[in-house]
């Protein structure tokens, strides 16, 4: 079981199970979004519990995708790909420890200019 929440606290969950090995997506969507790139796993929707929905605001990004974040604290926990069983969780929200590692960058040929990926993981450039 892991847990994690927002900032504030008025947002939790809980992810049954192990958690996925992370991805790094530098588009400039979730840069933007998360004011850096965005570090997140996918779970099952089954696997989550979520407590606190009333005080997650959705944005719609796209006709695919809508992006969950507390209302009071302003904290990025979701990427949610509406028409699929997963549901992306941002890495930064868990309570230590995650029990994984970072698996690979996404989306590099859109990356910020003002940093460097030098970790040694794979790059996808789309």
């Amino acid at each position: 079981m892991h847990r994690g929440s927002c900032l504030c606290g008025a947002v939790t969950f809980e992810v049954s199970g192990t958690l996925h090995p992370p991805d790094a997506c530098h588009c400039s969507q979730c840069r933007k979004q998360s004011g850096h790139f965005w570090a997140s796993t996918d779970v099952a929707r089954a696997a989550l519990t979520l407590h606190g929905a009333d005080k997650l605001t959705w944005f719609r990004s796209s006709e695919k995708v809508r992006r969950g974040f507390c209302s009071t604290c302003g904290s990025s926990l979701f990427w949610d790909p509406i028409h699929k069983d997963t549901i992306s969780i941002a890495m930064g929200a868990f309570d230590l420890p995650t029990d994984t590692r970072l698996a690979m960058h996404i989306h590099v040929a859109n990356k910020g200019d003002y940093y460097e990926i030098a970790d040694g993981l794979p790059q996808n450039p789309h």
